[in-house]
């Protein structure tokens, strides 16, 4: 099975990193992009064949691991 987190910042906590990326693509005259916010995204194969328990350990993976849950979201997608 294959699955998607993508992990991104809570609204409201400051985003250095995508400050700095709307900085650098309007010095290169990328001036219609704004509100620049990165993240981080992981794509994962699950050796699991119930739908529910692979969602039950990435969740896991999430929490312990691949996510900051004070300042961050995740969200999982399983194809």
């Amino acid at each position: 099975m294959k699955a998607r987190i993508v992990v991104t910042l809570k609204s409201g906590v400051l985003d250095p990193q995508g400050k700095a990326i709307e900085a650098a693509l309007k010095s290169l005259s990328i001036d219609d992009v704004s509100g620049v916010r990165q993240g981080k995204v992981f794509d994962l194969e699950i050796a699991s064949e119930n739908r529910e328990q692979a969602e039950a350990t990435l969740k896991a993976a999430c929490e312990k691991l691949l996510a900051n849950t004070v300042v961050e979201n995740y969200t999982i997608e399983i194809a």
